[in-house]
């Protein structure tokens, strides 16, 4: 209900203005609507068009200091022109040419790598130099040192995941330079973190205390490979290894903790079999997937849309989604669960299912 429109109350309301006030009674609806109502919108991005592009700027763009980075980020439509795919999270196709050195740098947001395709760049986390290969997923936590160097002769991309929108909009955002090339030009192919913390079921004594993002440099494609091989081959068996028939999922996590990798994303990767459909879901909070093998498609608020290798696409809060496979179809994904869980604004609504 709105009150009488009179010359009396067009004076207050100039009278807020004035002071710099707004009225709730004026805008519940857009404050408080009855659900979520994203002004980010659901969308897919194709590789066979994000790589080319990225390649062009490989011939035109340099890499090096003030511009730091050869990443192009994921604009959703339905925010602004701004470079979020989502209200809480930033991704971006990031393009190293032969023989280039990203210089180091260090900031605040969390940020994350994993890897469609190519292999021979090493990024370097705080002095500890980590392969970066297909299927694998990478970490820079908040506020470590890192940069990358390509050490063949061909291009390398990959998706780079980082809390950008988030640490904005909350002004918590800090940067620093770091080296003008990569402090160590090492290229073992596994890292000193790797070799410390990666070995299932065991944790060393030296790292006991707990910590804020995970010690692990890089989370394997050969053991995620496994993992998902087993839960489906276990299915078959009987044995109840998997989130639903025909779709095997892990999440990545911090072997301190037990929890997710890093304080404001959550990473996954998940498996379906042929022919398997997931049901309808609306989640709070933001995800993005990319397909990392395969062919299928995602419905996002009712419209399919066909994915095959390296596609990108966003689902924004509460916006009904579900995945067919065609073959068997591997998708990365990675959130802001961990935000959103944390604040306890989580709540997932499964269509159909009547628990």
């Amino acid at each position: 209900m709105q009150p009488e429109d009179t010359p009396e109350l067009r004076a207050l309301y100039e009278g807020f203005e004035a002071e710099h006030l707004m009225p709730l009674w004026t805008q519940i609806d857009d404050l408080m609507p009855m659900y979520p109502s994203p002004k980010a919108v659901p969308h897919v991005w194709k590789w066979s068009s994000l790589y080319p592009l990225a390649r062009k700027s490989g011939d035109l763009v340099p890499v090096g200091r003030g511009g730091e980075r050869r990443a192009i980020g994921l604009a959703n439509p339905g925010l602004d022109g701004r470079a979020y795919i989502s209200p809480t999270l930033w991704c971006a196709i990031q393009y190293l040419g032969p023989k280039e050195t990203a210089p180091e740098h260090r900031h605040s947001q969390n940020a994350f790598r994993f890897v469609v395709e190519g292999e021979g760049v090493w990024t370097v986390v705080n002095g500890d130099p980590v392969r970066m290969s297909r299927g694998d997923f990478l970490l820079t936590p908040g506020w470590n040192f890192h940069g990358h160097h390509n050490e063949t002769d061909q291009p390398m991309a990959w998706i780079d995941g980082l809390d950008i929108p988030f640490s904005q909009q909350n002004d918590v955002g800090f940067f620093e330079f770091g080296s003008e090339r990569v402090t160590d030009y090492a290229t073992p192919r596994y890292s000193r973190g790797e070799r410390l913390w990666c070995h299932p079921g065991l944790r060393p004594l030296s790292g006991l205390q707990r910590t804020v993002s995970s010690p692990i440099g890089a989370y394997r494609w050969e053991y995620t490979d496994r993992a998902l091989t087993e839960q489906l081959l276990l299915e078959e068996e009987g044995v109840p290894a998997t989130v639903e028939q025909g779709h095997a999922a892990v999440r990545y996590v911090n072997p301190t903790t037990g929890g997710d990798v890093m304080p404001t994303i959550r990473a996954e990767f998940h498996r379906l079999r042929a022919g398997t459909e997931t049901p309808t879901r609306h989640d709070v909070g933001s995800q993005v997937f990319q397909v990392f093998e395969g062919t299928g498609s995602v419905v996002l608020d009712g419209t399919e849309r066909e994915l095959e290798r390296g596609d990108i696409f966003v689902v924004p809060s509460w916006v009904p989604w579900s995945l067919r496979a065609e073959g068997q179809f591997d998708l990365f994904a990675f959130s802001d669960a961990p935000i959103i869980e944390r604040l306890h604004f989580n709540r997932t609504l499964i269509e159909g299912d009547n628990r």
